[in-house]
């Protein structure tokens, strides 16, 4: 079953349109605007972008004395992780597809750091909010073993590490930054 949406905080509706427009090149679909329910008369703005792949995402822009304004939207450092443990990402269906959008993200000003995980390669970025996207690549098919290996390293208490991949940034080009 595929995702309907996922729904995320925003602190700045108008650079995070600018971003997921202009360089993440998703559609704005939808805003509904409601009333939060919270006591002081609260209401927000749920936008929603179509990301091409059959599903939404979804920024909440809140205005609710409740919440406030000084929340951190980041859905990890927010939370004292690292900003790589929570994160979004979308499908490339091929290399020149995920290519293509490196450069586009190039062309916005944007650094990009690439990775390639061996079944998998990987293009990432930070979007204004502090949440890490991504566009991967799925580079080799999954077999019976792999899916039997991923359970036999669920259940190790100590498993041998993978060696880290090799870390690849691609320089933003001179262009126009978003946000």
């Amino acid at each position: 079953m595929g995702f309907h949406h996922m729904a995320l905080a925003t602190d700045d509706i108008g650079a995070t349109h600018c971003f997921y427009t202009e360089a993440m090149g998703f559609t704005l679909v939808k805003t509904v605007v409601a009333p939060t329910g919270s006591p002081g008369g609260g209401w927000a703005k749920h936008v929603f972008y179509d990301t091409g792949g059959g599903g939404l995402l979804a920024f909440w822009d809140l205005h609710d004395e409740a919440v406030g304004t000084g929340f951190d939207p980041a859905i990890s450092t927010g939370l004292g992780l690292p900003a790589w443990v929570n994160h979004v990402a979308f499908d490339a269906p091929d290399l020149d597809d995920l290519a293509a959008r490196c450069r586009r993200w190039q062309e916005h000003g944007i650094s990009v750091v690439e990775l390639d995980h061996g079944w998998c390669r990987s293009i990432y970025a930070t979007d204004p909010n502090g949440i890490l996207v991504e566009f991967c690549c799925t580079t080799a098919a999954f077999s019976d073993d792999d899916a039997a290996e991923a359970a036999r390293l669920l259940a190790e208490p100590a498993p041998a590490r993978e060696a880290m991949p090799e870390i690849v940034v691609h320089d933003a080009l001179a262009g126009h930054a978003v946000g």
